[in-house]
C-alpha cells in the first residue's frame, strides 16, 4: 500500500511539473507548421543564441534544423549582444560569417539596425525566432519593429515563431510618449505589456505602428499548451545579464535603473537580482558589492567602488513593478542632481513624468495611480490581437 501510494505522489508530481513545462512547445518546435512554408525558398533567419530547441537527441539551433530540412538560409540576423549573446549591452557589432555553417551573419545592432532593401533583395521569406521577456525596453522587440518594416517594404513575408513570455502575466508601468520613443520602444505601450512576441507582432501591424504604407504578410506560429499564466522557465538565458528567472522577473523593475547612475548589478554574478551605488547612503543601504569588468559588462557603471544596496536575489514572485526601489534609492542618495541620466531615464520609463514626479516627492502608490488610466486604454487594444487566453 505505502509503495503504491508512493508510486501515485510521484506519477502526479511528474504529470504537474510536465504539465507547467514540458507540454509547453515554442512555436520553433511546430516544425511540420513552417518547414512546408520554407521549402524551395530562399531564407533570411533572425535569430541569436536563444534561437534553439530541444529535440530526443538533444538542443539544436534553428540554423542547423532549417540545414537538416535542406532549407536554403541565404543569411542570418542578428540583435543587440550578437548571434552569440555575448556582447554588451549597446556594444556596437560588426558583420561576420558563422565558422560552422559558411552563412553570412548580418548585424542589426552595428551600421544599420533595419534590414537594407539590398540585404532582402533575394529573400523569399524571413523567420523571426528570438526570445523575449516581456519588457519595453528590451531592444529585441525594436529590432522585430524594424524587420517588419523592411520586410513590408520589400514585399517579404515574415514567419514569427512564437516564444513563452515569462512577465506575460500582467500589465503595468507607464506608457511610452510619442517624444521619448527610441530603440528602447517604438511605441506606446506600457512598460510591461503582457504579450508574446508573436502577439506583439500582430498588434504593431494591427495599430499601424510601421513606418510603412505597406502591409506586412506575416504568419505567427502559435506555443502550444500556453496561456499567459503558465509558469514558464527559459532554458536559455536571453541575454548576457539576464541569467536566471530571478533577474528576468526584476527586469522590469530594476531596468529603470539603467536610466539612472545607480548600478543594477552589471559587472556581478547577480546582474539585475541586486542594485547599489556609492553615493546612497549606507545606513538605509547596508548590502555591499563592487562591480567589475566581466564578460557581457565591460564597464559597469559604479566600476571597481563600493555600492551601497539591496540584494534581492531572493525576493519573492513579481506581478508588477516595483517603483518604491527607484523611489528610496532617489531619496536617501547623496547626488540627486545627477541621479538621473538624460535621455537615459526618460527613454526607459517612457515618459518624463516619471523622473519629475519623483524629484517632487510622491510616493510610489501615488505614483501607480497615475498609470492607471495609460494601462486601461492599452488593455482594450490589446485584446484585439491575443492569440492565448
Amino acid at each position: 500500500m505505502i509503495t503504491l501510494l508512493k508510486n501515485t505522489v510521484f506519477f502526479v508530481l511528474a504529470v504537474f511539473s510536465t504539465s507547467l513545462f514540458a507540454q509547453v512547445k515554442p512555436g520553433i518546435h511546430q516544425i511540420e507548421k513552417y518547414v512546408p512554408l520554407l521549402t524551395s525558398k530562399n531564407v533570411a533567419v533572425v535569430g541569436n543564441h536563444s534561437s534553439q530547441f530541444e529535440t530526443p537527441t538533444g538542443r539544436i539551433h534553428l540554423v542547423d534544423s532549417l540545414l537538416r530540412h535542406e532549407i536554403r538560409i541565404v543569411n542570418v540576423f542578428a540583435p543587440e549582444h550578437g548571434f552569440r549573446g555575448k556582447e554588451d549591452a549597446g556594444a556596437t557589432i560588426e558583420d561576420e560569417v558563422d565558422v560552422k555553417t559558411g552563412i553570412p551573419i548580418v548585424s542589426l545592432h552595428g551600421k544599420n539596425r533595419k534590414p537594407t532593401q539590398e540585404q532582402l533583395k533575394h529573400i523569399d521569406v524571413v523567420v523571426f525566432d528570438i526570445q523575449d521577456v516581456g519588457v519595453r525596453f528590451f531592444t529585441y522587440l525594436s529590432t522585430l519593429h524594424l524587420v517588419l518594416e523592411a520586410c513590408a517594404d520589400s514585399e517579404v513575408p515574415v514567419v514569427v515563431l512564437d516564444r513563452p513570455n515569462p512577465n506575460a502575466h500582467y500589465i503595468d508601468g507607464p506608457v511610452m510618449r510619442e517624444e521619448n520613443q527610441s530603440f528602447l520602444g517604438k511605441v506606446p505601450v506600457p512598460l510591461v505589456y503582457g504579450m508574446t512576441i508573436g502577439e506583439y507582432a500582430k498588434m504593431l501591424i494591427g495599430e499601424r505602428w510601421l513606418s510603412t504604407k505597406n502591409q506586412v504578410d506575416l504568419i505567427v506560429i502559435p506555443i502550444e499548451n500556453y496561456t499567459h499564466q503558465t509558469p514558464y522557465q527559459l532554458p536559455i538565458r536571453p541575454s548576457p545579464n539576464l541569467p536566471n528567472s530571478q533577474a528576468i522577473a526584476l527586469y522590469p523593475s530594476l531596468g529603470l535603473f539603467e536610466g539612472t547612475a545607480v548600478n543594477a548589478g552589471r559587472g556581478t554574478n547577480k546582474p539585475f537580482q541586486q542594485f547599489g551605488a556609492s553615493f546612497l547612503h549606507p545606513e538605509i543601504f547596508t548590502h555591499t558589492y563592487s562591480p567589475k569588468s566581466v564578460s557581457g559588462a565591460s564597464n559597469p557603471k559604479e566600476n571597481g567602488k563600493v555600492c551601497y544596496g539591496v540584494d534581492l536575489s531572493s525576493h519573492p514572485k513579481m506581478d508588477n513593478i516595483n517603483l518604491e526601489w527607484l523611489v528610496d534609492a532617489y531619496n536617501h542618495a547623496q547626488n540627486k542632481d545627477s541621479f538621473f541620466l538624460d535621455p537615459g531615464f526618460r527613454r526607459h520609463a517612457g515618459t518624463s513624468t516619471l523622473q519629475h514626479q519623483i524629484e517632487k516627492g510622491m510616493t510610489a502608490i501615488e505614483i501607480r495611480e497615475t498609470w492607471k488610466p495609460g494601462i486601461a486604454a492599452f488593455v482594450k487594444i490589446r485584446t484585439n490581437y491575443l492569440i492565448y487566453p
